[in-house]
């Protein structure tokens, strides 16, 4: 799927009809019923070759049936998402299985996805693992070789800049990572101004943080001029109202944040955002989700915000643009009738493929997630999905 040079700006009468409808019935505004178009899944079961032992701390006992612990690295818990000009795609794994106490032998790193919707299967084409032997990072890291594991960073959002490097968010501190593109650590962890998590090695003796724990930058967007970077915490930050999330800006020339930030709303305070990306310089997309799977899943949707706030709320607006448990299923894809739920507690990654297609991914949280079917692990999906209306987006940069 090629993406067109650049879209129009303007915003068509249809999508400006539903908006303004929506709104004097005093609900969010609604894009029509969005399409199930492609599916390829990644069996749960996947593991990097000739790699390292890994769940040590998750016993032995199996879960969701599935063995523990694991011979190999599995490839698993994808949270951030970028598409390559060839087709591929690059995703991140997070800090591993769920914590930070348990995942010192989990490896950071960056997979790279192929995924085939002809045939409904996604193939592991090669990755590249975070280490720091240039030792930039200031703290203790839990190997001496430098490789980095999930109890050093829970690493959720990445973007990429034209020289072929990564911008990672982390949950942990909250930190923005810089690597270059073979995983290696280019400068010290940035912390965010005024906020710090639990596992924070800015918290000062005897200081509380103010951000609850692994809640800091779930999403991260990169402007679409290339110029800022927009992390999101999943959190909210103590004093703020409840549901509210920062959204801040980060200038890479000068490499650090301007103070501007613009606030998220959460529909409702027990939700959590799953992914960010930008559509424009004041739009953007944002997954949001409760923390539910399968059969309980009541709240998966995908919002097109903007951060002009034109209700003057002191929020950004926000347009529902997908419903994921309520997506037309014409072809009958996955196997499943007229109406396919994308019902995974964790929908963590966001792409934008053309003006009216997205791509979305689950993280399985493997081996804890079975969303899909009860007692069984999830294996990481890929689908995607057409939109009812046109996003009228700028072309999203491959680099």
């Amino acid at each position: 799927m090629r993406t067109p040079g650049r879209f129009a700006l303007a915003v068509s009468v249809a999508a400006l009809t539903i908006g303004l409808s929506a709104s004097t019935a005093g609900a969010t505004p609604t894009f029509g019923q969005a399409t199930l178009t492609g599916f390829a899944v990644l069996p749960a079961r996947t593991f990097v070759p000739g790699s390292e032992p890994a769940g040590a701390a998750l016993g032995t006992a199996p879960v969701n049936g599935v063995a523990l612990p694991f011979a190999d690295q599995p490839v698993q818990g994808f949270s951030g998402v970028l598409r390559n000009s060839d087709g591929t795609f690059d995703v991140i794994s997070d800090n591993g299985f769920g914590n930070k106490a348990n995942s010192g032998d989990f490896l950071l790193r960056i997979h790279r996805l192929a995924p085939d919707f002809a045939s409904g299967k996604v193939d592991v084409v090669g990755g590249i693992t975070l280490t720091d032997p240039d030792a930039r990072i200031p703290f203790a890291l839990t190997r001496p070789d430098r490789v980095l594991t999930g109890s050093d960073f829970d690493i959720e959002s990445i973007t990429r800049t034209p020289d072929g490097s990564y911008w990672i968010g982390d949950e942990f501190g909250p930190y923005l990572l810089h690597v270059d593109r073979a995983g290696r650590v280019l400068q010290a962890p940035i912390p965010l101004p005024g906020v710090k998590a639990p596992e924070s090695h800015e918290l000062e003796v005897g200081e509380k943080p103010n951000l609850g724990s692994s809640k800091g930058f779930e999403g991260m967007v990169k402007s679409v001029d290339g110029k800022y970077l927009y992390p999101l915490l999943e959190g909210t930050v103590a004093g703020d109202a409840p549901g509210a999330l920062r959204f801040n800006e980060f200038e890479l020339r000068s490499g650090a944040y301007t103070g501007k930030r613009w606030t998220y709303q959460l529909e409702s305070p027990s939700n959590s955002i799953g992914d960010a990306i930008a559509v424009d310089p004041d739009r953007f997309l944002v997954v949001e989700r409760d923390n539910l799977q399968g059969a309980a899943a009541a709240f998966k949707k995908i919002f097109l915000v903007d951060r002009r706030d034109r209700d003057k709320d002191g929020k950004m607006d926000k347009t529902v643009v997908a419903d994921l448990l309520s997506l037309a299923n014409p072809q009958h894809l996955a196997g499943a009738g007229d109406t396919f739920t994308f019902p995974h507690q964790c929908v963590e990654d966001l792409v934008i493929l053309d003006d009216r297609t997205l791509g979305v991914l689950n993280d399985n949280n493997l081996p804890f997630s079975a969303g899909r079917v009860p007692g069984q692990a999830d294996p990481n999906e890929f689908i995607t999905i057409r939109l009812s209306e046109r996003l009228h987006a700028y072309e999203q940069a491959k680099s």
